[in-house]
């Protein structure tokens, strides 16, 4: 099938969702540090005064680090006043610890969660927590929660490093979808055409929940780098190889990125994307500058 032909049939299939209001939300991750709070929720304010649909936050699992997701949830949701969505991820917790975490963020009045497998300590194979994968734990928050709860799962319009290919990928997406989720929000990605493939590909298999594109603002090109080496996100030659002809010129490389993310973006909403959910790595600037760049309604 051609580029032009999967975006004609994309579109068909997405008049549902082009007729009803887009969502825009923001990425955070807890911070180490006081300091480092102070300024997360800095930007959160700040951000918070575009009215987004919710902020979603990342998600450590066991001791310190789950303690500052949940805080963290809790003051950008009761003091910034914004809706936000905790990661929940099965790795390293046990069915009890997620069941406690569950009743906690219930009673506090959230309403979303990412839910998530998580990243697999180095040797561990799959032996970490009672629950193995997310559409288990998409199913056990269904069980625990019933419809309290709205769920997002992720999506690898490029596939998911760890992943045997991408046959297998695709297969596990439809589990978690048909597990009980409602939304998905992607991995970042910088070629428009890999999300809608993707999105053809789930669709055609009988899975039509939103899947809204994650955006990765691009700052810092070394920073990238390793970030999309990680995660399996392919920075195309050409961006690639402009962002290191600027070297450590900083500005020109963020004002290029911004030029690339601002055109990615215009061409998936044009094409039929529900929403945009912005990775901001505790920074407000660069993603408000595509957010303006778009014309966003705030």
């Amino acid at each position: 099938m051609t580029v032009d032909k999967l975006r004609t049939s994309t579109l068909r299939t997405w008049k549902l969702f082009m007729s009803q209001e887009r969502r825009y939300s923001f990425e955070f991750f807890p911070t180490k540090t006081e300091a480092g709070h102070e300024k997360l929720l800095n930007v959160a304010r700040q951000l918070a005064s575009y009215n987004p649909d919710f902020f979603s936050c990342t998600y450590g699992a066991g001791g310190s680090t789950r303690d500052r997701t949940l805080n963290t949830v809790l003051q950008l949701d009761g003091e910034i006043k914004v809706p936000t969505a905790p990661h929940l991820s099965c790795v390293g917790d046990s069915k009890a610890e997620l069941r406690e975490l569950l009743a906690l963020y219930q009673n506090a009045g959230i309403k979303r969660i990412v839910a998530l497998r998580g990243d697999l300590p180095s040797g561990m194979g799959m032996a970490s927590g009672e629950l193995r994968y997310a559409n288990e734990l998409v199913s056990f928050i269904r069980q625990e929660s019933g419809d309290h709860f709205h769920i997002e799962i992720a999506a690898y319009p490029e596939m998911h490093p760890q992943a045997r290919n991408f046959e297998d990928d695709i297969a596990n997406f439809v589990r978690k979808a048909r597990a009980g989720a409602d939304s998905a929000i992607t991995q970042y990605f910088f070629n428009a055409d890999s999300y809608f493939y993707f999105v053809e590909r789930v669709q055609k298999l009988g899975v039509n929940i939103p899947v809204v594109p994650g955006i990765m603002p691009i700052t810092n090109y070394s920073k990238l780098a390793r970030f999309s080496d990680a995660c399996g996100a392919e920075i195309p030659r050409w961006v690639r190889k402009q962002l290191e002809a600027y070297g450590d010129d900083i500005e020109s490389i963020q004002a290029y990125g911004e030029q690339v993310i601002s055109e990615m973006c215009e061409r998936l909403l044009q094409g039929g994307a529900p929403g945009l959910h912005f990775y901001t790595l505790n920074q407000a600037e660069p993603s408000l500058a595509i957010w303006n760049n778009l014309k966003l309604p705030r």
